[in-house]
């Protein structure tokens, strides 16, 4: 945890303040933007954008990555290496991520409605991981193909830091497992419940929609720990960190209040330590545990106390 520690204090002690307050004060204006006025809601549901679902997903996560971006390239241009790749990869992420939120994965599986609910929901994670892995596959093989993998690194980990993190976030999460509003969104296995008829034993079919829930966060930690983080650290070192969480930030609109704030300052920290290892595996420990934990918190908040 020192090593942590350590690298979160020369991170702060490294950064341009001015650039650091003016990205986060950009972000909290995006985010009462988002929570006062329906920003998301309308720029990828009632806007006449075409394909609204990815090109106004493509709207938010440009402004929330390319900002930080151009202030740091006017204030560190001349050390840092801003390549015709790194430029194509720069320009090309927030369309990535938008094409994952924003895509339409609906299939049929089933004349029954139900099952056709669940597993469309079910598969709705598992096939973003696919989609995001082709796509960063694409542009590993095109842009860089001799570098290795973005994060999959096969070096060992040190376990223990990670889990001092998860201990850390257990009572903060007992304390928004009593919010209305976190409670209104967890646990997430809500969304296939009751479970249709036949599904036994329900146990299995619960696990299953855990285990699809939990694919997502591996897809999020390749691309934002991974492929913004270890992979544009060759270019534009440490600076690649205050992006991504502004990034980060913005693909949390649509959770509670709290939860989206806080990924601000959990993007910071993730990328903070992805820089230095240069691995997602740690990371991905606690974005999986941080998860699970919520849906437990949600099902006990959700069965104990009532609004």
């Amino acid at each position: 945890m020192k090593g942590i520690l350590g690298y979160i204090r020369q991170y702060f002690h490294e950064a341009n303040k001015w650039v650091l307050t003016i990205c986060t004060l950009f972000i909290a204006i995006l985010i009462v933007l988002n929570y006062s006025k329906g920003l998301e809601n309308y720029l990828v549901t009632h806007s006449s954008l075409p394909y609204a679902a990815v090109s106004g997903h493509w709207i938010i996560y440009s402004a929330a990555f390319l900002l930080p971006y151009t202030l740091i390239y006017f204030t560190k241009k001349k050390a840092l290496q801003f390549s015709n790749i790194a430029i194509v990869c720069l320009l090309i992420s927030p369309l990535l991520f938008a094409l994952k939120a924003g895509i339409d994965t609906t299939f049929h599986f089933s004349d029954i409605d139900d099952w056709n609910s669940y597993w469309n929901t079910l598969l709705y994670w598992p096939v973003r991981l696919l989609l995001v892995f082709i796509l960063l596959f694409i542009v590993q093989r095109w842009l860089n193909p001799d570098e290795s993998f973005y994060g999959l690194k096969t070096q060992p980990t040190k376990w223990k830091p990670y889990i001092t993190m998860l201990l850390i976030m257990l009572p903060l999460i007992a304390i928004a497992s009593t919010q209305a509003d976190f409670l209104a969104v967890y646990p997430k296995m809500k969304r296939v419940l009751p479970l249709p008829d036949g599904a036994t034993p329900s146990w299995l079919y619960k696990i299953l929609f855990e285990a699809a829930y939990g694919s997502d966060f591996i897809s999020i930690e390749l691309f934002f720990r991974g492929f913004l983080i270890a992979g544009f650290a060759k270019w534009i070192g440490k600076e690649a960190i205050l992006p991504n969480a502004c990034f980060y930030c913005s693909i949390h609109f649509g959770k509670p209040l709290g939860e989206c704030i806080s990924s601000y300052f959990g993007g910071l920290l993730l990328g903070i330590v992805s820089f230095h290892t240069r691995s997602i595996y740690g990371g991905l420990m606690v974005h999986l545990g941080i998860a699970w934990l919520m849906e437990a918190g949600g099902y006990i908040g959700n069965t104990f106390l009532k609004w």
